[in-house]
This record gives structure tokens, sequence and C-alpha cells, in this order.
């Protein structure tokens, strides 16, 4: 099982437990997170979410042999499914990040509620250097969060940023020792037991609203392009030299 998942004290589960790849998501994982959080969301028992990865590693981002072999192909692709389900999940959903968070490891988290990172958590979006632009509303959100200057570092240049740099720029409610943040995030999801379910979704509704559908705008703008690069000659070269272990060449690119 790459993705296991459990309900336990009102808090629906989700482990990511691929740690022989990184943690490195496939079609079926998605399709299998976003089965999971949709459960979730329409269960009466649980009261928030919680997603978390293997002591070292949150994800990889995508496992690029499988992204190659199932290219994302149309709304219904399962990484829009489990986008279309994190976005639309109104109970509280917590992520719990040790290691690295790579690619779409980072921009879920700009869709969890809380965000606690471990002391050896290590952030990044390299999309560019993939040939690839940015995801999951991660080229509207960041800018916000961090403003223009920060942003461009991290989407543009692709610079990976720590645990603390996270919590600064407001993607992290906070950083712990790694092998504290799965069982503080866990407390912070049954503190929801103790309040009024109904209060808490409609409170995070109106907390998201005002910007609902701009992020959803923003994504379907994304995927367009990142549907068309993924066929670029940039990201052809980018995931050649991926898998011969070199550093891309981009100096033929204009």
């Amino acid at each position: 099982m790459t993705i296991k998942t459990a309900i336990v004290n009102g808090v629906a589960s989700i482990e990511i437990a691929r740690p022989e790849k990184k943690n490195a998501l496939t079609s079926d994982m998605y399709q299998q997170m976003a089965d999971a959080i949709n459960a979730a969301a329409t269960a009466g028992e649980v009261r928030a979410v919680l997603i978390y990865g293997q002591p070292g590693i949150f994800t990889s981002g995508n496992d690029l042999e499988d992204f190659m072999a199932r290219p994302r192909s149309g709304e219904d692709a399962p990484v829009f499914q489990f986008m279309r389900a994190l976005l639309g999940c109104d109970k509280p959903v917590i992520a719990a990040v040790t290691g690295g968070a790579i690619g779409i490891g980072t921009t879920m988290l700009l869709h969890c509620d809380f965000v606690f990172v471990a002391d050896d958590a290590r952030l990044a979006m390299p999309f560019v250097s993939l040939g690839l632009v940015p995801e999951f509303a991660s080229s509207l959100l960041v800018p916000q969060l961090m403003g223009n200057r920060r942003a461009a570092e991290k989407l543009l240049l692709g610079d990976p940023f720590t645990g603390e740099q996270a919590v600064e720029c407001g993607i992290a409610n906070a950083v712990l020792p790694a092998g504290e943040v799965v069982n503080h995030a866990r407390r912070v999801a049954e503190r929801f037991n103790k309040l009024a379910p109904s209060a808490v979704r409609e409170s995070k509704r109106l907390m998201r609203a005002p910007q609902a559908q701009t992020v959803l705008a923003t994504i379907k703008t994304e995927a367009e392009i990142f549907g068309a690069r993924l066929r670029s000659p940039e990201a052809m070269e980018a995931f050649q030299a991926f898998f011969q272990k070199r550093q891309p060449d981009f100096s033929k690119f204009e």
C-alpha cells in the first residue's frame, strides 16, 4: 500500500508510504488520496483530515516515469481529482511535513488549513528547472504569501527553503523536532472533536470564499500551460537529463 488510510479518534489520516521511491506520487496514488479525502469529507465521524509522509520525506513530487507514461489528460486526471478533493474538503486539513516536500509536495500545503514542518524539512518548487510552470494555484498564492521578490526566488529559480522560512512566509504554522511533528499535528486535528462541526465547516468556507473562484481559475490556466509545456523541447531535455543523471542543457533554447 503506497497510500495508507485510517480513521482514529475522529481524524482521517492519509499516509504517503512509498519511501523506497522517496514518496514520489503516481496517478494511482493521487486517485487514492482523492478518494480518501472525499470519503473523509462525507464521513460523520471524521472531524479533521491529517496528511503526512515518511520519516525524512513528505513527498518528492511526481514520479517522473509514471508521469511520462501516463501524462495528465483532461480534468478527470487523478492529479486534478486530488486537487479538487483537497480544495473542496470543508473539514480542517492538517499536514505534517518531514524531510523533502518537492513540487506538489509544497504546493498542496497552500491548500491545507494547518501545516507543521519538521526541523529537517526542505521545501522546493523546481518547476522551471523541469521546463514546466507552477501548478495548484501556486503562481497566485505564493506571491500573495511572500511578495513577488521572494516568490521569484522560489518559483523562477526554484530555490529550496527550510521549515523556518516556510513559517516566516506563512506557508507553515510551526517548526518542530522531526520525531514530534506528526504527533503534534494529530493532537491539533483531535482538537476539532471538541468543537462544533458545522460551525467549523461554515467558518472554513467563509475564509476561503472570497478567493475560491480565482483559485479555481488559476489552477485551470496553469494546467493548460503545464500540459503544453510537458510536450515542449525544454521539458523533454529536462526529463532526459533527469533519467541520465546529468544537468539539463537549455543553452540551445531561446
